[in-house]
């Protein structure tokens, strides 16, 4: 096959300091020692280019294999593995991974990956390639994308040359994800080059080239072959970007958002009667979902974000009186949500009951400031919320998306007065996070009761009282209170020796 002569081939970083550095001469003087060609590949060389931070290195070996070695075995990336280990010496970690001829050399923070230069063949049904030793032009063929398949030498001779067959730097410099060679194929053979390219336009601001998006949206019932684990991982790296709603944007536009989530797909679109229309939920909560990633890092919040309003399709009603109504969407949002993430084999732990709360919880503080904010109400807020209620208020803040200035900056300063009354409500009653003073063990001592419903009504009545503000969040108040409703609740009877004032 004819070299491909690319404007960038030949262009030398040797003298950029993020390339010359000690463990890559080493890296290279090694190879030399063996006599392979090696390269620092992909991802590292893309940002490199683009001035952006990147621990993880990889390195890909380019020479015949030792004598002893069958033929097909790709083995020279672990020995220069090895060689690179052993020059390293202490608190230099080997792993090596003969079944995929791979092999990682860790020190303190850096980390290296190594492999020999292959070529790779698919099969319809599976995304597994079968792998061959091959140059260094066939590893580049079988790259992502021309912006990860550019190589800088590593030998000494060669040292900092940069070859990049595919205009990789070109590409770079118009912003713009494509693929080496034929797209359709490159998406066919493994699907989850889709969600890579959109991703990687997510997180770079790049664009998707227009034969990459056809692709994409021709070849998106492919993505049925990739397991939800390793779909999830990219909506994860979706989610953690600067603005996520360009990549959710892109999975819709290509087709695959309604057969990797169709319960966001639901959100779409605007419906109108008797001249009254509702906001586009799905367009709402990717605005809301933005909001929050000025604020917050915080993944699992960023997935609240944008299950804030799942349940609105299944609540969607139309009032003749108030028009379209989406009662209750909150409480119906917070059931799907475990059904969702089973789906997804997303996590089933304390991260989905976490975001079932503040979906459950996050009409909450807009209804405080819609009416008279009462110290009930809010304590009540905060016993729900618990340590989540800072996240909780920056959901909120996240939420109000109107186009109306005046409205959006009412509703900003009114949550400034529910967080105030808040401070202020736990300094003085710490109501956050609290346990009834009485506990179930004391009362039914008290009151020589067995564990019976008796005894969870009262430990709900002295909740109850502390949260409206009838008594004081201590000791004492409570007990008297407890011992005051189980006279009225008759538990007192043949216990009248006790001094309910005691």
């Amino acid at each position: 096959m004819e070299k491909h002569l690319s404007i960038y081939d030949g262009r030398s970083f040797a003298e950029d300091a993020r390339l010359n550095t000690p463990i890559l001469r080493l890296v290279g003087q090694e190879a030399d020692k063996l006599g392979l060609e090696c390269y620092v590949i992909g991802g590292w060389v893309r940002d490199l280019i683009l001035h952006r931070e990147s621990k993880d290195i990889d390195i890909v070996a380019v020479g015949s294999h030792p004598a002893d070695e069958p033929h097909g075995e790709v083995k020279i990336g672990i020995q220069l593995a090895e060689a690179v280990a052993r020059q390293l010496g202490h608190g230099a970690h080997l792993s090596v991974f003969k079944n995929f001829g791979t092999a990682q050399v860790k020190k303190h923070d850096l980390e290296l990956e190594f492999v020999g230069a292959r070529k790779e063949s698919y099969q319809r049904d599976s995304r597994n390639p079968i792998v061959e030793d091959g140059t260094l032009e066939e590893d580049q063929q079988r790259r992502d994308f021309t912006i990860n398949a550019m190589a800088i030498c590593l030998n000494a001779n060669r040292f900092g040359e940069l070859l990049d067959p595919f205009d990789g730097q070109y590409d770079l410099e118009q912003c713009t994800i494509r693929t080496p060679l034929d797209p359709d194929i490159t998406f066919s053979d493994d699907p989850l080059r889709m969600l890579r390219a959109i991703r990687f336009a997510t997180q770079l601001g790049f664009y998707l080239d227009h034969e990459t998006f056809d692709a994409i949206a021709r070849n998106k019932g492919r993505i049925e072959i990739i397991t939800k684990e390793r779909i999830v991982d990219e909506l994860n790296k979706i989610m953690l970007s600067r603005r996520p709603s360009v990549g959710w944007l892109l999975l819709d536009k290509t087709g695959l958002l309604s057969l990797i989530f169709p319960e966001l797909e639901a959100l779409k679109g605007v419906e109108t009667k008797e001249g009254k229309g509702h906001k586009d939920v799905f367009l709402h909560t990717l605005q809301v979902l933005d909001n929050l990633s000025i604020t917050s890092d915080n993944l699992w919040l960023r997935w609240a974000a944008l299950l804030h309003d799942i349940g609105k399709p299944r609540s969607k009603a139309w009032d003749a009186q108030n028009g379209w109504t989406f009662r209750n969407h909150n409480y119906l949002g917070a059931k799907m949500i475990p059904k969702i993430f089973r789906k997804m084999k997303m996590p089933q732990n304390e991260k989905m009951d976490y975001i079932i709360k503040l979906v459950d919880l996050h009409m909450r503080p807009i209804n405080l400031i819609e009416d008279t904010v009462t110290d009930s109400a809010v304590r009540r807020l905060l016993f729900e919320a618990g340590d989540d209620i800072e996240d909780l208020m920056l959901l909120c803040d996240a939420d109000i998306t109107s186009r109306n200035a005046e409205k959006v900056e009412r509703f900003h300063r009114n949550y400034k007065l529910v967080r105030q009354k808040m401070v202020e409500l736990e300094e003085r009653d710490r109501i956050r996070n609290f346990q009834p003073p009485v506990k179930g063990e004391e009362i039914m001592q008290i009151l020589h009761l067995e564990p019976c419903r008796e005894v969870g009504l009262l430990k709900s009545a002295i909740k109850d009282a502390i949260l409206d503000g009838v008594i004081p969040n201590e000791y004492e108040p409570a007990k008297a209170f407890m011992l005051q409703k189980a006279g009225e609740m008759g538990l007192l009877a043949e216990t009248k020796q006790i001094n309910i004032h005691s």
